[in-house]
């Protein structure tokens, strides 16, 4: 690769909105390629090291033809590190999606998850915004999905990106 391109993390925790703003951002940031790291599970189940190794190759072998990556799933700074092709990027970037507890619970409910799956994950969710400024560098933007629409999600995860780009 001549020249080493960042690569872009929309994470959050479950519930959040990082699926449902695929699609938005696949039609405002064309030149990119978008990925849900979850389309994996249904293959490799929930081997989450394996899982993120596969997606930072992807996004490697996208960089190596020219092109930017956003991968759209829940990813640590401290495990992405780990990743055998974490030096073929720039840099990484971080955007946090939350949503209020509320919010949270309810799409999790519709998704049948159980008490204690949802408790996790609101507490997860809650530790992501306590470390977004300690955690990484540079600090890590959230915007809250709680009322937002996906367009103005869409927008402005597409404004953060254009700051880097």
């Amino acid at each position: 690769m001549k020249q080493k391109l960042p690569l872009f993390i929309v994470t959050g925790a479950s519930g959040s909105g990082k699926t449902y703003v695929i699609d938005a951002l696949r039609e405002i940031l064309p030149e990119f390629d978008i990925f849900d790291l979850d389309d994996l599970v249904e293959f490799i189940g929930h081997d989450w090291e394996k899982m993120r190794n596969i997606w930072l190759r992807v996004a490697r072998n996208v960089a190596q033809s020219g092109r930017m990556t956003i991968l759209c799933g829940t990813m640590m700074p401290w495990d992405i590190a780990k990743c055998a092709d974490y030096s073929s990027f720039e840099h990484v970037y971080y955007l946090n999606l939350h949503c209020n507890a509320e919010t949270r619970e309810q799409r999790l409910r519709a998704r049948n998850w159980s008490e204690e799956m949802i408790e996790t994950h609101r507490d997860f969710a809650e530790k992501l915004l306590e470390i977004s400024h300690t955690a990484y560098d540079p600090p890590m933007p959230t915007i809250d999905t709680t009322e937002t629409d996906v367009t103005v999600v869409a927008s402005r995860i597409k404004e953060w990106i254009h700051q880097y780009v």
